[in-house]
């Protein structure tokens, strides 16, 4: 299990695992069926995401956090959600072989993403516009760095360690 930040209370985290967001990427924090109340990327505009029309517009996470401080964020954005389903438990249930199987269905997100950019991007709502600018970063996310984060995170899920300097990362 992850982490929390001291003080977080654990029951910010409930959601269950077979009930995840497919848009969530790889790692310890996922949600599974969380609301449509929009508030996850007031506190966690890096990591947290919402949902196209078929997961009831629910937040995801889109980025896992890396620093304590990220944590945190992720930790509030948690505690704002009424139906309590974001979850840290997915170490307990991602496999080396599971994270690879959604890197190459990842064509699946790349479609959502541009459907909802073309829904969000010229949107009359603030909000939806602002959540666009989250699709941009996710998209690029996908493009860029994601690779390599999952590469660690299978290599973290094999070794029960991060790897350090020298560390040869898995393939994908």
């Amino acid at each position: 299990m992850a982490a929390l930040p001291d003080g977080e209370p654990e029951w910010s985290f409930h959601g269950q695992w077979r009930n995840r967001s497919r848009l969530n990427v790889p790692g310890p924090f996922y949600t599974a069926g969380a609301d449509n109340g929009w508030t996850g990327r007031g506190y966690a505009p890096r990591h947290v995401l919402y949902g196209d029309r078929c997961e009831g517009y629910g937040e995801f996470v889109y980025r896992q956090p890396k620093t304590p401080d990220e944590v945190r964020a992720l930790a509030l954005a948690a505690a704002e959600d009424p139906p309590v389903t974001y979850a840290c438990d997915g170490d307990l249930h991602w496999t080396p072989a599971a994270v690879r199987e959604w890197w190459h269905a990842r064509r699946e997100v790349e479609e959502y993403i541009a459907t909802m950019l073309v829904e969000w991007e010229g949107s009359a709502q603030e909000d939806e516009r602002e959540a666009a600018e989250g699709l941009r970063d996710y998209e690029a996310y996908l493009a860029g760095e994601l690779a390599d984060d999952l590469r660690a995170y299978i290599f973290r899920l094999e070794h029960g360690r991060y790897p350090g300097g020298g560390d040869v990362l898995p393939e994908l």
